[in-house]
């Protein structure tokens, strides 16, 4: 879906303007990434107000070249990243898996969101992909893969990026 990928790239608001009235339509598209969804016919008057909330919403910081996850640092502009100083070199698919987990820092990032985010919607149940990539990282940012402190594992939820290494 289109909106998913702009939504990879931008935090701009999003509305769908569509003749599909039906529910499975509109919830694609929000989880999609869409703020609204509006179906046709509609009024010049309810579209202009649902425009105007839109633009009221904060606006985000510009997108933030550099991120900093406790010993983790990720230039996203030139797509490298340092461990405790020392630069890693991670594939473009680690590298993505990185890059969403970093933006949402001691959050749990769920398995769809990351599967949409770095795979796309054809990939949403994939689970066994994430699991692949982040056993990779691990073995890459962790100071003991084995015993991770950096990625943690949330069963069955996702996983979680976090700034203080446990010791």
């Amino acid at each position: 879906m289109v909106t998913a990928c702009v939504r990879q790239s931008h935090d701009f608001p999003i509305i769908v303007l569509s003749a599909r009235s039906e529910e499975q339509h509109q919830v694609r598209a929000l989880d999609s990434g869409a703020n609204d969804y509006v179906t046709k016919p509609f009024r010049e008057g309810e579209l202009m107000a649902r425009i105007r909330a839109a633009l009221r919403r904060p606006v985000p910081a510009l997108e933030r070249r550099e991120i900093n996850v406790g010993s983790v640092r990720i230039d996203s502009t030139q797509r490298r990243v340092f461990v405790r100083g020392v630069e890693v070199t991670l594939t473009r698919t680690e590298f993505e898996l990185l890059d969403v987990l970093a933006r949402s820092a001691d959050r749990v990032v769920t398995h769809r969101q990351l599967l949409r985010a770095v795979w796309g919607d054809e990939h949403l149940d994939e689970v066994q992909y994430l699991r692949v990539y982040i056993k990779l990282l691990r073995s890459k940012i962790e100071k003991n893969p084995a015993r991770p402190s950096r990625i943690l594992t949330s069963l069955g939820i996702g996983y979680r990026l976090v700034t203080r290494e446990g010791d």
